[in-house]
């Protein structure tokens, strides 16, 4: 073994570079927040820019419990992560995830569960009021731009596909329709994000690899905003999509067949609730790559057609609603806040909402694929990378100025994927670091989401 004294300048690039990404990190949402406060530059969002948050210092019923759960989880989750058997961690991952996300919205007692989703701006009200589906998808794109004639969807209604609002309708049809209520129930959904990714990541890189990423996606700041908002549904379904198309391309034969068909339901109707997530293709395409395979490219797209195509027979036409849109997102707020700050101010955004361990983590996968010594590591690697490919293009639209601390949720898990390859003498600390981040915003900012 190489002694420290004598190791290369390459080699101490490379045991620096952890530490190099999450300072740019933190030096990166550092100035986002200072730099309007010193400067007066209005960027156009709620309070407390990057995020969409005003400051409002608080404890609550939830602080001691999501300050327990840290504390375990620093001191046990590796080692349970380690030990337990695949399924036993795979239901404390999805458990943990939502003790987490509970204990944070407790912070603000039990209206923190729901209160958001039955705003003025969400989906509730709407669902609520909706009796006709096939009405409702037929004058769906008419209602999207601020000069409706019969007046405009709300803002989250008219801001995605049908897709997103007919889930909760499918609540109020079953009976689910408070505010509280509708929020358990994002949060059960919400905390399989992270069992569906570790699957992915068994599948393609082998458990070991997926055991190390689990503490670092089921705890981190991204609960704070999955707790309360239909985008961590929307993750949810997109990542099952993405596990189905996995399975799909590492089996044979009609079972194959059948998880391909699956994962193309999935992510068709993933494309269904948000217009972004057609970017999480990128992903899907790596996956394939990683496992030299495109059998299961036509079932899956097939079937993502399939979804498609029942809505435009329907009424909704997928690309009529995203011109529609377009053109209310320039009529609206999007039109003053600036792309010279947004265009970097989203990429910080985004690190509150995964934490700053994920500068350490794309730290490590920067250096190129071509310097991973094992195909487990070249696999996490990839989907890292796609997911990372995903954002500087969803950036580049300028179509997310803001708040993608929540719209963003669905890539924050496969871009977390990198933790998976730090350092042992990382883990602990890194994970201290993100906890930490979580109970800071959740007590010192007041998010809205």
């Amino acid at each position: 073994m190489e002694s420290p004294g004598l190791a290369t300048p390459e080699h101490r690039l490379r045991r620096s570079l952890p530490a190099m990404g999450v300072i740019l990190a933190v030096a990166l949402v550092a100035l986002a927040m200072v730099l309007p406060a010193v400067t007066g530059w209005d960027v156009h969002v709620r309070w407390f820019p990057p995020l969409h948050a005003r400051w409002q210092p608080r404890v609550g019923p939830g602080t001691p419990i999501a300050t327990m759960i840290a504390v375990a989880g620093v001191i046990w989750g590796d080692r349970l992560a380690a030990r337990l058997s695949w399924r036993r961690l795979l239901l404390l991952a999805w458990g943990g995830g939502v003790a987490w996300m509970l204990a944070l919205g407790l912070v603000d007692g039990p209206a923190g569960l729901g209160h958001i989703l039955d705003t003025d701006y969400e989906y509730l009200p709407t669902a609520r009021a909706t009796d006709d589906i096939g009405h409702l998808l037929r004058i769906y794109v008419s209602k999207i731009g601020y000069d409706a004639p019969t007046g405009n969807w709300p803002v989250h209604v008219a801001g995605h596909p049908p897709g997103a609002l007919l889930f909760f309708v499918m609540l109020t049809r079953i009976g689910i329709s408070s505010a509280v209520a509708s929020g358990l129930v994002v949060i059960a959904v919400a905390a399989t994000t992270s069992v569906a990714v570790m699957i992915t990541a068994d599948l393609l890189a082998g458990r070991d690899h997926a055991r190390r990423a689990a503490v670092f996606l089921v705890l981190g700041p991204a609960a704070i905003w999955q707790g309360v908002s239909a985008d961590a549904v929307f993750a949810a379904i997109a990542a099952w999509g993405l596990a189905a198309l996995a399975l799909a391309a590492t089996r044979t034969g009609p079972f194959a067949t059948g998880s391909a068909v699956v994962a193309g339901m999935l992510l068709g109707y993933a494309v269904m609730m948000s217009y972004g997530l057609i970017l999480l293709g990128i992903v899907a395409v790596s996956i394939l790559l990683i496992t030299r395979t495109w059998r299961p490219l036509a079932p899956a797209a097939l079937a993502a057609l399939a979804v498609v195509g029942g809505f435009a027979v329907a009424g909704f036409w997928w690309w009529d609603g995203l011109v529609a849109l377009r053109g209310r997102y320039w009529d609206g707020v999007a039109a003053n806040r600036p792309a010279a700050y947004w265009i970097w101010g989203d990429i910080a955004a985004l690190v509150c909402s995964a934490g700053p361990l994920l500068g350490a983590g794309l730290a490590v996968v920067a250096p190129g694929l071509r310097t991973m010594r094992d195909k487990a590591s070249v696999a996490i690697a990839s989907l890292s990378t796609a997911a990372a490919l995903t954002v500087l293009i969803a950036d580049a639209s300028q179509m997310s100025k803001a708040e993608v601390e929540r719209i963003w949720l669905p890539f924050v898990p496969w871009l977390l994927l990198s933790c998976a390859l730090l350092p042992p003498r990382w883990r602990r600390g890194g994970l201290v670091l993100q906890v930490a981040t979580a109970l800071l915003i959740q007590h010192l900012l007041f998010t809205g989401w």
